[in-house]
């Protein structure tokens, strides 16, 4: 019995080991329990539909995204400090990650702005939260624009990574329009692994991007 006992508690250890492993990644974080759509589209069709594209010798060339940048610029809330709290709080609800506030580097009289002042908020997306964003960006958000006709294909930066300016936060389901004060702005930095401008088009218009004819 003594010896079935011990049998069973290195079984039990043994199994908590190997599940340990499985569920945990290189890097040491936990690996996400699920998979968006977007992610799982990615890896059954786009990547392979890029490599025939582009003739990749390898699965690893395929680009994919890598982070992105949400950024909330708040000129006003030099006057009221309330504003920026407002624009942390929209963002929070937007990305479902909390923003940190970006402050201002140098003073400028100009604009009574003072060096450490709080100018705006940002996130930055990786993983699970990214796809979650880029897909609800390109799914809901962006047809809800007034007269949308489609992105500009000449935001690319010459290193495949594609910015997207937004006029208004309302365009996001997460936001009650009966609760907003004040209608802003943002800009989104869509990073990617491409090493070109024509590759990363090409991902982000596999990816459901909306670029305009």
């Amino acid at each position: 019995m003594a010896e079935a006992k011990k049998t069973t508690k290195k079984t039990v250890k043994a199994e908590e080991k190997v599940e340990a492993k499985e569920t945990t990644s290189k890097g040491g974080n936990l690996k996400p329990a699920y998979t968006t759509r977007l992610q799982e589209r990615f890896n059954s069709e786009i990547k392979e539909t890029l490599m025939k594209k582009f003739e990749y010798k390898s699965i690893m060339q395929v680009p994919h995204l890598d982070k992105i940048v949400v950024n909330i610029g708040v000129g006003d809330a030099t006057q009221d400090k309330k504003r920026i709290e407002e624009a942390v709080e929209e963002l929070g609800l937007i990305t479902g990650q909390k923003p940190i506030i970006t402050k201002a580097k140098k003073s400028i009289a100009t604009f009574k702005l003072r060096e450490g002042e709080p100018i705006g908020c940002k996130v930055t997306l990786r993983g699970i939260r990214m796809y979650e964003f880029f897909d609800k960006l390109v799914s809901i958000s962006l047809p809800r624009v007034r007269d949308f006709r489609g992105v500009s294909k000449n935001s690319f930066d010459g290193r495949g990574n594609y910015t997207l300016g937004i006029k208004e936060q309302l365009i996001f389901p997460e936001i009650d329009y009966d609760k907003v004060n004040k209608v802003r702005g943002m800009d989104i930095v869509i990073v990617t692994t491409a090493k070109s401008d024509e590759e990363a088009f090409a991902l982000l218009k596999e990816l459901g991007m909306p670029f305009s004819r």
